[in-house]
């Protein structure tokens, strides 16, 4: 901006252009003290001074990182793992250890062993491999519970954020230096005096409106524009999704944020000690939820060695004890397969687009939270073939032209796939998954027709529709954004 005068400033520019020009560079609470102004008032002319390039305001932050409660815990007794495996010094079953450090350790602590190459799980039995170095998870704990600096590598920062183990806090530091164009204009004398933002009556008729400093007035700017009132795109595109399945007959179903650890992976033949129902996986609820004594037996039978469905289980004994533990819902299918157990006999429609929790680092693709929109179909000679019809259907209604599935592989489902479609400039973008539940899933339960089931993500899709490239922008409280987001 060039040929900027006094009569461009505001009072309360001038006083931080004095306070710039004495101080060269300053921080807000000098700048603040300086100029008499509030710290607010200051940065605020701070900035408006930056637009007109008399001022350059710069942010500096700084990330520290911190033990959470648990991580200080660990960090005294040893990760999980570590406890586990200095425990042990030869093969030893999976309930055996339950018993002798709990459900929570024990299970947190076997998907880490396995991780890290430090044991095997082989017939319920855990069998120590060795040797077992000290991580660099382990020596960030110990510098940190030291309070020794350390820098953790992104990987690792994410990992201990993950587990839960370390917490992150960002302090925000800002610099205002007066530039060159700022000290020209300080130099040539800046003047304060009183301005008259609006005229009175009584100015008019006395005509002491002659000796007042008159605000001036730009008769080019824009007018302030006028929007109107309309549903987050977000919500929209959710909306859309949901009278989509509406408009093909499917009914809508809703269900608890907090479920049992059951519903939500052992009725989906989930194995007890697979790495999602850690806690560095899961958001874990103190309490217990009761488990149905009907599918109670044939769950576990399922589970231990395969049931009447020619199948050989998990070979590992089932625990109702870990069944019952509360969990915030890591997918909507929780609801639909509950839904199918009240639902037993075709024909059965259903969908449920709501939210899940899942223990994710933040990042331009995760959150904690987010939404399924998540779908079953039982019926009569069902086939693998009106799954993908169906998904296509879905696929072109929400303005996708292009639809292909490649192959998957699910817990609960076979066959599986993943649907993807094709963006221009982006290639083929992978969109859930789908497939046909094993008959470990559907048995127990006492159903005996096929199920199409589905679970797509609500965000991604919801990123493409919306040409954005961080999911966070879909939560953000950008008001800018949501007045000119085109409906």
């Amino acid at each position: 901006m060039a040929n900027v005068t006094q009569s461009d400033l505001t009072p309360n520019e001038k006083q931080v252009l004095i306070a710039l020009g004495k101080l060269k560079t300053t921080d807000p609470q000098k700048l603040s003290s300086a100029s008499n102004l509030s710290v607010e008032a200051a940065m605020q002319g701070a900035f408006m001074l930056q637009e007109k390039e008399l001022s350059k305001v710069i942010e500096d932050v700084t990330k520290t990182y911190h033990l959470t409660k648990e991580g200080e815990e660990y960090a005294l007794l040893g990760l999980p793992e570590r406890q586990i495996i200095s425990t042990i010094k030869s093969p030893a079953s999976i309930d055996a250890l339950k018993d002798e450090f709990g459900p929570k350790l024990s299970g947190i602590a076997l998907g880490w062993l396995r991780k890290k190459n430090w044991a095997q799980i082989k017939d319920a039995t855990l069998i120590p491999k060795g040797p077992y170095p000290e991580g660099e998870d382990e020596k960030a704990l110990a510098n940190l519970k030291n309070n020794i600096p350390c820098e953790l590598s992104n990987n690792l920062m994410r990992e201990l954020i993950k587990r839960n183990l370390i917490e992150q806090s960002e302090e925000k530091t800002r610099t205002i230096t007066i530039t060159q164009l700022g000290t020209t204009l300080f130099k040539t004398g800046i003047t304060i005096e009183e301005e008259v933002a609006q005229l009175s009556a009584d100015m008019i008729r006395t005509g002491t409106w002659k000796y007042k400093h008159l605000r001036a007035y730009n008769i080019n700017a824009p007018v302030q524009p006028i929007y109107g009132v309309k549903t987050h795109p977000y919500q929209r595109l959710i909306d859309e999704m949901r009278q989509i399945f509406l408009e093909m007959g499917f009914t809508e179903i809703k269900g608890n944020i907090i479920q049992s650890s059951f519903w939500n992976f052992d009725a989906l033949f989930q194995p007890q000690d697979h790495p999602a129902r850690d806690m560095q996986d899961t958001f874990h609820i103190d309490g217990t939820s009761d488990v149905p004594q009907e599918y109670t037996g044939p769950v576990a039978a399922m589970h231990e060695h395969g049931g009447d469905v020619n199948s050989k289980g998990w070979g590992s004994s089932w625990s109702k004890e870990l069944a019952q533990t509360q969990v915030l819902r890591t997918h909507t299918t929780a609801i639909t397969i509950k839904y199918l157990a009240d639902n037993p006999y075709p024909p059965v429609k259903a969908f449920c687009i709501d939210r899940a929790y899942r223990r994710e680092t933040i990042d331009p693709t995760h959150t904690p939270e987010f939404e399924q929109l998540e779908g079953v179909v039982m019926d009569r000679e069902m086939s693998f073939a009106n799954l993908l019809g169906l998904l296509t259907t879905f696929y072109h209604r929400m303005g996708f032209e292009d639809v292909r599935f490649r192959p998957g592989y699910f817990p609960y489902t076979e066959p599986s796939v993943e649907p993807e479609v094709y963006i221009d400039g982006m290639g083929w973008i992978e969109l859930g998954g789908a497939g046909v539940f094993r008959k470990e899933v559907t048995e127990p339960l006492g159903i005996k027709h096929r199920v199409l089931a589905w679970g797509l993500g609500v965000s991604r899709l919801a990123m493409l529709r919306l040409g954005l490239r961080d999911l966070r922008e879909l939560y953000q409280s950008d008001i800018d954004w949501l007045r000119k987001s085109p409906i």
